[in-house]
């Protein structure tokens, strides 16, 4: 079993902001693999089903990006997998806008919903794919950078790099993490 998380605020407030690229990412591969993400669980939204002949999840932590780690860690309990066995989608200021990354693990550099995540498991080896959104450019302006929507001029582009997510995704369940990175970093 894979579990894929997408890393965002809940509510209608942030739902397009920059912040939450990792459920936009977990809603387009959930509509392309005809998973409903309708369990609303205390710290997760969740969708199961098969795909590639493998059973998944994908899942939207309920907490804010700072706790994102308490959504992980419930559902590795609930589903009973070791970190190796969850990728996680989320934002990256120091990616330029569009470009992704993959990557077996390593620390948090900065984002938060990650080292939550570190904190929670123990541990910083759990897949992830890094979406990159921009950086604001000034320093102190980062909160309201992730927090703001995209602007129509970068709305293509953001677009763009949520589809080539779910391809590296499904190579990363067909193949695995070395060729995923290898195709698509």
């Amino acid at each position: 079993m894979k579990i894929i998380v997408g890393l965002g605020n809940p509510g209608e407030r942030y739902q397009h902001t920059r912040h939450n690229v990792g459920f936009r990412c977990i809603d387009l591969l959930a509509r392309h693999w005809g998973i409903n993400l309708k369990e609303r669980r205390a710290k997760a939204v969740l969708g199961r089903g098969r795909h590639l002949d493998r059973d998944v999840v994908l899942a939207k932590p309920r907490t804010f990006m700072n706790n994102s780690g308490e959504g992980v860690a419930y559902l590795m309990t609930r589903f009973g997998v070791k970190p190796s066995d969850i990728v996680v989608i989320y934002d990256e200021m120091d990616l330029p806008l569009g470009r992704m990354r993959i990557r077996p693990g390593g620390s948090p550099a900065g984002h938060n919903g990650i080292r939550s995540i570190i904190s929670e498991l123990r541990t910083q080896e759990f897949p992830r794919i890094r979406v990159g959104i921009g950086h604001p450019g000034l320093q102190g302006g980062q909160v309201s950078h992730v927090l703001n929507r995209f602007s129509e001029e970068e709305a293509p582009e953001i677009s763009g790099v949520v589809k080539r997510v779910a391809e590296a995704v499904d190579c990363l369940l067909e193949e695995n993490i070395t060729v995923a990175m290898n195709r698509f970093n």
